[in-house]
């Protein structure tokens, strides 16, 4: 096998490690086809096997000791900024119709919206401002 045949199978691989990242957004796979990559370039200087099999495995190694930590951080922060629905909860609104555990209206964000009372036994009379704690469809649940 000669070094022209040796990058080239180095691309195969990181094109086979790409379809299973696709596949089962496992970014380790990511990885591991740039490791191959990085592996192609080596092979593609002339390098032998035993290096680039070394650099395959310093870059994918290195890559997972780096990058996955960051994004595992990254994964389970929390946006910075709420939209949709997500944007309207903990947000005030005032009582249009009579809210009780079955229904109402309510203004929220300038909008008319269907509410009912997140305790079913309390009642929420018109004028009066509540919070909005969830939505639930088209209906705010409000305390």
């Amino acid at each position: 096998m000669n070094s022209i045949d040796a990058w080239v199978w180095w691309l195969v691989v990181a094109a086979a490690l790409g379809i299973p990242l696709v596949v089962t957004a496992m970014p380790e796979f990511g990885m591991f086809a740039v490791g191959a990559v990085a592996a192609a370039g080596t092979a593609g200087l002339g390098a032998g096997v035993v290096l680039q099999v070394l650099v395959f495995v310093v870059v994918s190694v290195a890559l997972i000791a780096v990058v996955r930590p960051i994004a595992n951080r990254h994964a389970l922060q929390r946006p910075g900024l709420a939209t949709g629905v997500e944007a309207l909860k903990g947000r005030q609104a005032v009582v249009l119709e009579r809210v009780d555990g079955a229904d109402g209206r309510i203004k929220l964000a300038g909008e008319i919206w269907s509410a009912r009372s997140l305790h079913p036994d309390r009642a929420y009379e018109v004028g009066q401002e509540v919070d909005v704690v969830e939505i639930e469809g088209a209906t705010a649940i409000v305390i």
